[in-house]
């Protein structure tokens, strides 16, 4: 039971936090389990399906606020989509591939706790749909592979081309995740049998979250404010792969 109530606690934070800026919280999932000794096999899924009710919250939330842009999304989510797909279909271990996308998380992270002590928004450039969709597809495979929607490689991307600024990356992130993380769900179906029962109560701190997130993102988190929340996310995210 103690543990239960911890990782209720833990999964509600990482909500919390991930949607602030669009994220849906998946690698806070993974680490929250993987700190508690939650089976292996019980967290990829479980992660998802915690990542499909904070990304829909988050992405109506966003929507509502008016940073959603479909135009941006749908490049992404055209390459992405069936290669998160594939990724979900396999398994592929490797502490190599963990280690050098924890690094550049990290790198990431801190170019935008940087960038956020800037005064002003940084003036935004026009999306190219070629490289979008490469991009797109690439960030599939690795959300699909690690059972993650993808985001923490959207946004900082988005921010550090400048296709879009920080409350429009939130709302294009979380339709994003949305979308990948339902593909990556898919491609392995039958692992969602492996979900327990108590991950209801998860679901459930899980949505709470999620509306507290997505609100103080989407209407009351100034931009630098923003990107701190994110490179903080980052953060996060880069110690769940390099010490898990």
């Amino acid at each position: 039971m103690p543990q239960t109530v911890v990782l209720t606690v833990l999964v509600a934070g990482a909500a919390v936090l991930y949607s602030a800026v669009g994220h849906a919280g998946a690698s806070g999932y993974l680490a929250a389990m993987a700190l508690l000794g939650v089976a292996p096999e019980v967290m990829k899924p479980t992660a998802l399906l915690l990542n499909l009710i904070v990304a829909s919250i988050a992405t109506v939330r966003f929507a509502r606020a008016g940073y959603f842009s479909a135009a941006l999304l749908w490049p992404f989510a055209l390459g992405s989509v069936p290669f998160a797909f594939l990724g979900g279909a396999l398994q592929l271990p490797g502490d190599w591939y963990r280690r050098v996308v924890g690094v550049v998380l990290i790198v990431a992270a801190v170019k935008l706790a940087l960038e956020s002590m800037a005064a002003g928004t940084p003036v935004t450039r026009r999306l190219p749909i070629a490289p979008a969709l490469g991009l797109g597809a690439a960030i599939g495979f690795l959300a699909g592979i690690t059972g993650t929607g993808g985001g923490i490689f959207l946004s900082p991307l988005l921010l550090f081309t400048r296709w879009a600024d920080t409350r429009a990356t939130g709302g294009v992130t979380a339709a994003f995740i949305l979308l990948n993380s339902a593909a990556g769900l898919t491609g392995n179906l039958a692992s969602v049998r492996a979900v327990p029962p108590i991950a209801v109560i998860w679901a459930v701190a899980a949505a709470v979250g999620g509306l507290v997130g997505s609100e103080l993102g989407s209407r009351r988190i100034g931009g630098s404010a923003f990107r701190r929340v994110l490179a903080a996310v980052l953060l996060v995210a880069a110690a769940k792969l390099l010490l898990t």
